[in-house]
């Protein structure tokens, strides 16, 4: 069984900056991490490819959030700065076997970090 573990989530003040990891068990995967707001739908945030060479910013983060990954640890790494309240969500890592999946439907999800911005 595929199981992604995350971490780094918490409180910081506008301006700020966190970083999430996600490890993942067994084969190297596509991966990104997913957010979910207060009254707004799921939405892809960062995604990079298994072998880092494709990545992926939503608009409303890019310059602010940077991807990374180390595959001889299996892990990703979001590093997100210049935090805005408008960045509180919880935070959900994701794998997808393929590209194309993990923008909608990956095959396999966190158990999720919350991040909250104070203004």
């Amino acid at each position: 069984q595929v199981h992604l573990v995350e971490s780094g989530g918490g409180l910081v003040q506008a301006g700020g900056s966190l970083t999430l990891s996600c490890a993942a068990s067994g084969r190297t995967f596509n991966m990104g991490w997913f957010r979910l707001a207060p009254g707004k739908e799921r939405e892809l945030v960062v995604a990079i490819s298994w072998s880092g060479g494709v990545t992926y910013y939503a608009d409303s983060v890019k310059g602010r959030f940077t991807i990374s990954r180390d595959n001889a640890k299996n892990t990703v790494y979001l590093q997100m700065n210049s935090l805005k309240p408008e960045d509180t969500a919880v935070y959900y890592c994701a794998a997808a076997r393929a590209w194309a999946p993990i923008v909608t439907m990956p095959d396999y999800w966190g158990q999720g970090t919350q991040v909250t911005v104070s203004s």
